[in-house]
């Protein structure tokens, strides 16, 4: 199994940036679909933005296009989300997904399965 760390939340001004890290361990070479999700208490989980290490494609959530930034260091098995121009909105408990995200007609969804997630990091967004 996969074992994935999260880490880079924090609290931010709306406006600002944040860079969050997922550094993975294990086996990694099957995985086909890598990724970010966020969820709020009490309601249900955002799909993010996925990577597809296979051919390097990327979809991300129309709440975020423009604004955040999936990316990929393979030497160093972690993952990034680079996130500008956050809003309070944004504010949430970002997790590192691989292989427990799907994309169906631009939509991304949580679908859990035998994939891994990490413990989640915060992010916190005041006006």
């Amino acid at each position: 199994a996969v074992q994935l760390v999260e880490s880079g939340g924090a609290s931010v001004q709306t406006g600002g940036s944040l860079r969050l890290s997922c550094v993975a361990s294990g086996d990694t070479s099957s995985t086909y679909c890598i990724g970010w999700y966020r969820q709020v208490p009490g309601k249900e989980r955002e799909g993010v933005a996925v990577l597809y290490p296979g051919d390097g494609r990327t979809v991300y959530a129309d709440s975020v296009k423009g604004r955040f930034t999936i990316s990929r260091d393979v030497a160093n098995n972690t993952l990034y989300l680079q996130m500008n121009s956050l809003k309070p909105e944004d504010t949430a408990t970002y997790y590192c997904a691989y292989d427990s995200l799907s994309v169906a007609h631009g939509v991304i969804r949580f679908v859990g399965g035998y994939g891994s997630r990490g413990q989640g990091t915060q992010v916190a967004v005041s006006s």
